[in-house]
This record gives C-alpha cells, sequence and structure tokens, in this order.
C-alpha cells in the first residue's frame, strides 16, 4: 500500500491561540493516505510564503523578517543548524540532488540570488538583478534552469551550471556575456510576482507558469523566452500548482476559492500552448471551474499542492485549516488539519511502500555551513581550475563502480550512444536529425539488388549480408502462398455462393408448385360440397322414386359416379367433412 505525506510550515502569531495543536512547533509532518494523520514537527520556525525548502535528509526554512535560514534534519529529527547570511531571505528552492547532496538557492530582498552548495560549503552570489525583492524561485526538473521572480514584474532565466561554474569571464571581456546575469528576462507582467512552477518534463519542451499581482497567469517557453497563453483571473493568484501530466493548472484566491485553468480545454488538432493563434490574445478562465471554499473564514489559500494521483488538491489557508479538494467532481471534499495559524508553505513528499524502491547512491547525515571564500566563489576571470580547498562530504550507500582490472575477466564495454540515449529522459537533437535525414534520403528501389552491410545500433557492420539472403527467399516463398490460399479461398466463396443461389431457386419452384395443388384441392373439394347440397335438396322436396332418381342422376353428373340416393348423400356428408378439415387446414 502507497502511503502519502506531506509537510507544512506556519506562520505563529505573536499571541497563539488557545486551541492551538502545539504552540510553539513551526514546522509539521503529515500523513495523507491511507488515513489524514498529524505526526511530529519542529520547534522555532516562523515562515513565510516560498520559504521552505526540503530533502530527503534536510528541510530548509528562511525565518520571517530575518536573515537565517534554520536547518533541521529528517534522519536525527532536530534543528541541526541555523546558518546567518548578509540579506534577509524571502525565498528559496532546492536544485540538483534531492537525496540532500545538492544546492540551495535563496532570493533575497536587495533582489540577489546566492547559491550554497550543501556538501562542500561553497556559496557564491549574483549581481542585484532585481530592482525589488526576489519573491518567488522556481528549478526545472533538469536542474539546468532557475526561475527568479520579483516584486518588479520581471522574470530572469538563469543557467545554473554557469552560475556554479568556477570559470568565469572577465566583465572587460565584450566578446563574452556579462559574468554571472541572466540568459534573459520575461517581462510581461505589469505587477508583482506571486508564485513560479516548471512542469514535470526534462525535455526542451517543458513550460514555467508564472502568476502576478496583475490577475493574470502566463505560460511560458522558458527555454527560448517565447510567451505561450496568457490567461485573465478573477482575483490575485497567491499560488499555483500544476497536475501531474501538465494539463491544467491550479490557483489560490485571496478569498480562499480555488480555479482551475484548463490549458487544453479547446479541442484542436495541434497543441493548444503552441498555437499561434492564441499566443496573443489572452483567455478568460471560466466561471464554472471556479471551486467555491465551505465558508467565508478559511482566509487566503496561501500554499497549494497536488497528490501523486493528481485526483486530490490540497490547500493551506490564512485562518490554518487544511482543506482538501476533489479534482474530478471540481469542488470542496473535506477539512483535513485546523493548525490555529496561517499555512504558508505545504509541500508533497514523495508516495513511499513501492514493491522496488530505488536506493539513494549517496546519503547526507549533516550539511556543511556555508562560508564565502574568493577561491570557491569563482571570481572574474578565473581559469576554471578546482581550488584545493574544495571538499565534498556525502556517505556512498554502494560500492563505486570501478573498472575491472583483473586479467582474467571480461571487460565490460561502455554503452552506445544510442543505449545512452534511450535512457535519458530526451533523445539528443544531432541523433533525430540524423535519423530523420537518413530517413528523408531513403530509397527502397535502389536498395532492391544491392547487397550492402547492415550497421547495428553502436555503430558496427556486425550483420552478414549473406544470411539476410535466405530470410528474405523464404519471405517471397511465404508471400507466394498466401495468394495461392488467397485465389483458393475466393473460389470456394464463388462456388457457395452459387450453391446458395440454386438452393433458392429450388425451394421457390417446390414451394409454387405446392401453392398451385393446394388451390386444385380447394376448388375439387368445393364443387363437391356445392353438388351434395343439391341433391338433398330434391330429396327433402319431392320425397318419391321419381323425383329421387332424378336427384341420383344429377349427383351422378355432378360427382361422375352412378351411386344411388343413399349414396348420394353418404358422399355429400362426406364432401362437408371433409371441406371443414381442408378450412381448418387452411387456417392452420
Amino acid at each position: 500500500m502507497l502511503t502519502e505525506s506531506f509537510i507544512t510550515a506556519i506562520l505563529p502569531p505573536s499571541k497563539p491561540k488557545a486551541n492551538a495543536v502545539a504552540k510553539d512547533i513551526g514546522i509539521h509532518f503529515h500523513d495523507f493516505q491511507p488515513a489524514p494523520t498529524l505526526k511530529t514537527g519542529f520547534k522555532k520556525s516562523s515562515t513565510l510564503p516560498k520559504c521552505l525548502a526540503v530533502s530527503t535528509s534536510h528541510i530548509f526554512a528562511a525565518q520571517t523578517e530575518k536573515a537565517v535560514v534554520h536547518v533541521y534534519s529528517r534522519e536525527r529529527g532536530n534543528q541541526e543548524a541555523t546558518v546567518p547570511f548578509p540579506e534577509r531571505i524571502h525565498s528559496v528552492a532546492l536544485a540538483g540532488d534531492s537525496n540532500g547532496a545538492g544546492v540551495l538557492v535563496l532570493g533575497t530582498e536587495e533582489g540577489r540570488v546566492i547559491l550554497w552548495e550543501l556538501c562542500t560549503g561553497r556559496q557564491t552570489s549574483t549581481p542585484q538583478s532585481h530592482l525589488q525583492s526576489i519573491t518567488t524561485l522556481a528549478v526545472d526538473p533538469s536542474s539546468n534552469f532557475l526561475l527568479s521572480g520579483s516584486s518588479d514584474s520581471n522574470i530572469h532565466v538563469w543557467s545554473l551550471p554557469a552560475l556554479l561554474s568556477f570559470s568565469q569571464p572577465s566583465a572587460t571581456d565584450s566578446t563574452q556575456p556579462t559574468p554571472r546575469s541572466p540568459l534573459r528576462t520575461l517581462s510581461n507582467h505589469r505587477a508583482a510576482i506571486t508564485h513560479l512552477i516548471t512542469g514535470h518534463g526534462s525535455s526542451v519542451a517543458n513550460i514555467a507558469i508564472s502568476g502576478s499581482q496583475d490577475n493574470t497567469c502566463i505560460v511560458w517557453d522558458y527555454h527560448t523566452g517565447t510567451l505561450l497563453r496568457t490567461f485573465l483571473l478573477p482575483s490575485t493568484p497567491l499560488c499555483l500548482a500544476l497536475d501531474p501530466a501538465d494539463r491544467a493548472c491550479y490557483a489560490g484566491y485571496e478569498d480562499g476559492t480555488v480555479q482551475l485553468i484548463d490549458f487544453y480545454k479547446t479541442p484542436t488538432l495541434t497543441n493548444t500552448l503552441y498555437d499561434s493563434a492564441h499566443q496573443s490574445t489572452p483567455s478568460q478562465a471560466s466561471p464554472k471551474d471556479q471551486w467555491p471554499p465551505p465558508n467565508d473564514t478559511l482566509g487566503a489559500a496561501l500554499c497549494i499542492a497536488v497528490n501523486y494521483e493528481g485526483n486530490t488538491l490540497i490547500t493551506g489557508h490564512q485562518s490554518g485549516k487544511i482543506i482538501s479538494w476533489d479534482v474530478a467532481k471540481g469542488r470542496y471534499s473535506s477539512e483535513l488539519f485546523d493548525l490555529s495559524a496561517p499555512v504558508t508553505n505545504l509541500h508533497m513528499l514523495p508516495p513511499t511502500g513501492f514493491p522496488y524502491p530505488t536506493e539513494p547512491k549517496l546519503k547526507v547525515h549533516n550539511i556543511v555551513k556555508p562560508r564565502y571564500e574568493a577561491s570557491l566563489s569563482g571570481s572574474e576571470g578565473d581559469s576554471g581550475v578546482v581550488p584545493a580547498n574544495y571538499n565534498f562530504t556525502a556517505q556512498f550507500t554502494s560500492s563505486l563502480a570501478l573498472p575491472r582490472l583483473s586479467a582474467d575477466q571480461t571487460l565490460i564495454p561502455p554503452p552506445s550512444e544510442f543505449d545512452t540515449a534511450l535512457s535519458h529522459p530526451s533523445f539528443p537533437t544531432a541523433m533525430l536529425d540524423e535519423g530523420l535525414a537518413e530517413l528523408a534520403s531513403w530509397n527502397p528501389a535502389s536498395t532492391t539488388n544491392k547487397k550492402a552491410s547492415i550497421p547495428s545500433f553502436d555503430g558496427t557492420n556486425d550483420i552478414d549480408p549473406d544470411e539476410v539472403q535466405p530470410a528474405n527467399d523464404e519471405l517471397t516463398n511465404l508471400k507466394k502462398e498466401i495468394a495461392d490460399l488467397t485465389d483458393l479461398v475466393q473460389s470456394q466463396h464463388r462456388t457457395q455462393k452459387w450453391t446458395w443461389e440454386k438452393l433458392l431457386e429450388l425451394n421457390t419452384y417446390r414451394f409454387e408448385r405446392e401453392k398451385s395443388d393446394l388451390v386444385v384441392q380447394q376448388r375439387r373439394k368445393r364443387r363437391r360440397l356445392g353438388s351434395g347440397v343439391t341433391g338433398g335438396s330434391v330429396v327433402e322436396v319431392g320425397g318419391g322414386g321419381a323425383e329421387n332418381g332424378v336427384g341420383d342422376e344429377m349427383e351422378d353428373e355432378d360427382d361422375g359416379d352412378g351411386d344411388g340416393d343413399d349414396g348420394g348423400g353418404e358422399e355429400s356428408d362426406s364432401d362437408e367433412e371433409e371441406s371443414r378439415e381442408d378450412e381448418m387446414t387452411d387456417t392452420d
């Protein structure tokens, strides 16, 4: 059975309520499936929205109106460290390895981006790129791009490898881009950015969604900086969440309402997001897709998340209540918890309980506190050489894959380029272009009688063309046998059709013959019945022998026999009985 859990962070009031779950706990652990349960928590934490990051080993919480980050160990269940920074932190995000050996990205009040390598302690920062504080950060699944949104309404797209590189171009070199500068800026919003999220894909077709105080939600292709769709909303989206298939977005409003934004609501033959006809025309969010809260006391929806299956939505509100929504029915489902303090952050954890879980290759027991050193920061004009005091601290959970050095063991060949591409999230562009070019230039006629080598996927010609010829001959014979069998079946179908036609004609002829015979018999019986009635009347009227003789003669003439009165009377009775039986038979 799968188990789903999530972590929440709150903003404790100055005077806790009397009915508060725990007056000194700021971070809570919750079980969602199979049954909602409030578990343990961490004390001494006060976190604003977008200021919580979670890894498998640690939790990072930027404190309200302070230039410190609290680090909590999930393994030991306590606070591990309090890390100071030169500026107040307004947003955090985790990049790289989710097992803890990654990079913590922090957005400052002055508009800078700080990067902290958790296993080395190296700390780097960018110049002041935003004019105001950075309100939200988002890292794409490949950890190659970083998006930062600010109160100045701008969104910067950064290259994480470039920010972490030891080699930085000189500021005086005009041929190189400005050191530690964003790749591009997305500036279509007209007010502060409230939230940024990215899709679940690692390819170049992945998307990003931004919400702003100008009551709009924009879908971006952040790789190129292209605006794909603009949605007009009735209120400010305070938080956003994307469904697992990247087909819809959910936004939380200030009144606690949840808005469904369906990217593919209009059926088209092409991808709606990449339809140029919709890129320049904003779309109005449908009022039918608004899910009202159960009451007016919930307050603003400060955080939102979708479960693993995508059928349940969870929101944290200003009143401290955590609500679940039924995605299929589009309405409020139930109240999960009441923390009696504003729920500012909600982070869904990966589900557990799979039959064959993947063990992490690295385990981080303790983080390395950040330190700013010129040799570690990668100052301008560095040659790219890693400093000697650059150390990585982590524990390997399994043996390293070392090359085989024994002479009695067979060397394992490295994987081919194609095998590597199969295990990668997407195929390289060069390989796709090469395959399309070969497919476009392929001519079946030129290869019919041409003996050529057949390459394998790893680039070697390990298939002998002489082994292919017998297979081609066998295929030709099979095709000929199939053609002969097809002709035989068609011939049998024609014979069957002719037989059924003849049977139908014979049955029709028999039916007509029987029908004509039945009509003749009925006519004869009616004549006999009429003759018998005439003879009987003569007998009743005359009563003498002469008249009887005349009646007998009439009967003899009608019936064709020379019987007397008794014979005529008996024949009339029998004819009447036969006619009645024939009529009953005809009726049946």
